[in-house]
């Protein structure tokens, strides 16, 4: 009988033969090589994971944090040991070309297979340099240039070794106490539709074997951006109807996409643990969607579904999570500790983890890492690529374009070159604060520019104190204040949040300016003098007071690295502002939640002819906001005219063309974003009161005119009704365009099916 020793290297000799392996002196470690096609990367995979023992298909299921950059709990710190047994497939918060490439040196010299390891990193709005974070840029509305900002964004971090993103965060969010709404696009799932397109065309390019493409995520899968309470982690209660038409419709947008990855969310939804979610991950995700890529969890989320009461132990939770569609842990090293034993028990398959290994190593070998593990470490390039002119001065572009004019009375601004302007405010001259939250390796000192240096730069004049502290009752500087004030000609605060009271874990019950910062405006009032305020914030804030205070403000979110600079731009009419909110401004917290196509009840407010107290309205407050979604003023004014419809009839087979005639009748050359908003008269189950279904953002100088036309299809009208899917319905359909959601409905169009 011939000997399993003699027989077992000659078949690994066959199977590198036949599967484009090379092989020498009988190492166990094969020579990769790029595959030609599909067909050619299945053969190579399929080989590779014939050599792979069960702990290392097991290993490839795995993220680890190092300790440069944590984000949530520690939970093991033997990373460097997991590594070297072959027991990690990926890594992050592992930055730097010289320290990637020491952990992918040893991941392929010194484990069994060598194969590579993947880098992940929270590269949200650039990486080293900063963008607005997205709930700002989404405010430009400008598809074209959010796509630039994170193709510069993938070039930065791929030249210093990533290779993927934990972006786009695709949630939908309405509720402005939830800090992570400075992380997404608003609270529309159209406009959050196409910009999370954008950001991931960014992101992995045309070509994911370019080594300056990293993968995209779409995250947090799912309905993360319904946390009841605005509360971060918290529960999300909802029906089916509303999770598929205002919360999964991005998600799968990315699917069709091409997003290479999905991150599950931390919070339930209907009572089962996002990470443990099969309805959502297998159901709809694989065999729905038919997503490709593979799934990954947030940050230790397995290991809290034991505290969601839903796993009775870890090893309960790996298999829920595993079994309902999970392929890789982040952090919480359950499946690193406990698959192997659920495997031999039977509770897990092998074969589903196959299944999960193969989409992993099909994205190495897409990225081209079997072929060149360090081709995506470049020191040699880091200086010259990283925050380069270029870079900035697109992100002063970006920051430009993000920046929503919400008062302006008596035309303020912009300022003359000459005004004395007094620069009051605890965020006036921050360089740390400006780039805001998850910022990547963004430098917050000697780098950013701040107002105070955006205004040395242009050589303006101006005095400058803070007047108080972002957050402190300090009352010191307030005497400085007023003296400065007292003889400018115009006073610009720069006022807002730190970085630190929005984003992850920073939900807020109070989204008025915080510390003394509203006593402070109401002190420079009573001087007299004009009063500019400039916010810095990462959530719609309460402004009842300022707008009441205040003779003009500007909203710059925290506009990034360049943001100093951008702000000036606009203060002085360098740039005419051309942004749109994205998420509704209320009146007062207590109209929470409030956004823009809310449904109607039985008894709407303020209709005619109503009993005007049995209404659904409050008694100490109107039901508008302060501020609308898709509002946004220019120091120019545009006019719309009429809208012409090419027909009065809709089918599934047919579209209508809606065109109508803009015209810039201001005093200076401007953008603006037009707005196409429908209405479903009626339906079989309630329909908004208004949706989203169309912008165009155009250039118009003083006086210049032009036609803009949407083209309005049956695809545009569907909706998801309980288990039906998404369906047209005849009827008739309202619609107005204008340059926000505040408006009158001017036109209407019937939908019927066409007759067979």
């Amino acid at each position: 009988m011939v000997s399993k020793k003699i027989i077992y290297p000659f078949l690994l000799v066959v199977i590198f033969c036949l599967s484009g392996f090379s092989y020498s002196e009988f190492s166990i470690k094969p020579k990769y090589s790029v595959p030609n096609n599909d067909e050619d990367l299945n053969r190579r995979v399929d080989s590779l994971m014939a050599l792979m023992t069960l702990k290392e298909k097991i290993g490839q299921t795995v993220l680890y944090t190092t300790q440069f950059d944590i984000t949530g709990p520690s939970i093991d710190d033997n990373y460097l040991d997991y590594l070297r047994e072959g027991s990690l497939g990926a890594m992050f918060n592992a930055t730097g070309s010289a320290f990637t490439r020491k952990l992918q040196k040893i991941a392929v010299e010194e484990t069994r297979l060598g194969i590579p390891l993947l880098f992940g990193y929270d590269v949200i709005h650039g990486y080293k340099t900063i963008f607005p974070i997205p709930m700002g840029e989404a405010s430009s509305w400008d598809l074209e240039l959010i796509e630039k900002s994170a193709r510069i964004s993938a070039i930065e971090a791929s030249v210093e070794g990533l290779h993927w993103t934990f972006a786009p965060m695709v949630d939908v969010a309405r509720d402005p106490r939830w800090g992570r709404i400075s992380e997404g696009a608003g609270e529309d799932t159209f406009l959050c539709t196409k910009i999370s397109e954008a950001r991931v065309r960014g992101f992995q390019g045309d070509d994911l074997s370019q080594d300056n493409t990293i993968l995209a995520c779409a995250k947090h899968y799912a309905a993360y951006g319904a946390a009841q309470a605005g509360r971060d982690y918290h529960t999300v209660d909802i029906s089916e109807n509303t999770l598929r038409n205002v919360y999964l419709p991005p998600f799968e947008a990315l699917v069709k996409q091409g997003v290479a990855t999905f991150m599950t969310s931390f919070n339930e939804v209907n009572g089962v643990p996002a990470t443990g979610n099969k309805y959502l991950l297998k159901d709809i995700l694989r065999d729905e969607w038919n997503f490709d890529g593979f799934v990954v969890t947030d940050y230790t989320s397995i290991n809290e579904m034991v505290h969601h009461g839903y796993a009775k132990d870890l090893k309960h939770a790996g298999e829920l999570a595993f079994n309902a569609g999970v392929d890789m842990d982040m952090q919480g090293g359950v499946y690193l500790n406990e698959m192997e034993k659920s495997i031999e028990e039977g509770t897990i398959s092998e074969t589903q983890l196959n299944q999960s290994v193969r989409s992993i190593l099909k994205l190495k070998f897409k990225l081209g890492l079997f072929d060149d593990p360090y081709r995506y470490c470049h020191e040699d390039q880091e200086k010259e690529i990283i925050l380069s002119k270029e870079h900035l001065q697109i992100a002063r572009e970006v920051a430009q374009k993000s920046i929503v004019l919400l008062k302006n009375d008596d035309k303020i601004l912009p300022l003359k070159s000459d005004t004395k302007i007094a620069l009051i405010g605890p965020l006036a001259d921050d360089e740390f604060n400006i780039i805001g939250n998850w910022t990547a390796r963004g430098d917050r000192d000697g780098v950013a520019v701040s107002v105070k240096e955006g205004l040395e730069a242009r050589n303006s004049n101006f005095t400058f104190t803070k007047g108080c502290e972002i957050s402190s009752d300090s009352r010191s500087d307030i005497a400085n204040a007023l003296e400065i004030a007292a003889t400018s000609d115009v006073v610009v605060m720069v006022l807002g949040e730190s970085e630190r009271m929005s984003g992850e874990a920073a939900s807020r019950t109070n989204i008025k300016l915080p510390g003394i910062q509203q006593e402070l405006i109401k002190e420079i009032k009573k001087t007299g003098k004009p009063l500019v305020i400039v916010l810095m914030n990462g959530r719609p804030l309460d402004l009842s007071l300022e707008s009441e205070q205040v003779d003009a403000i500007v909203e710059a979110w925290f506009p990034g690295t360049s943001g100093g600079h951008a702000i000036v731009d606009v203060l002085f009419g360098d740039y005419n502002p051309s942004g749109k909110l994205t998420v509704t401004f209320p009146m007062t917290i207590g109209q929470i939640p409030i956004h823009y196509n809310m449904k109607n009840t039985g008894r709407p407010a303020y209709i005619k002819g109503a009993n005007e107290r049995y209404s659904s309205k409050y008694i100490d407050a109107p039901n508008k906001p302060l501020y609308p979604f898709g509002f946004g003023l220019s120091y120019t004014t545009f006019e719309y005219g009429s809208i012409s419809l090419d027909r009065e009839t809709l089918s599934e087979n047919t579209t209508i063309n809606a065109s109508i005639e803009v015209k810039n009748t201001g005093e200076y050359d401007g953008e603006e974003i037009i707005q196409l908003y429908i209405k479903d008269v009626i339906g079989s189950i309630t329909r908004p009161t208004k949706e989203l279904k169309g912008f165009k953002k155009i250039f118009l100088k003083k006086g210049e005119s032009k036609t803009v036309i949407f083209e309005i299809a049956a695809e545009d009208l569907k909706f998801y009704k309980n288990k039906s899917g998404f369906i047209n319905e005849e009827g008739k359909y309202e619609m107005f365009i204008a340059g926000n959601s505040d408006h009158e409905f001017t036109d209407s169009f019937n939908f019927i099916f066409s007759k067979i």
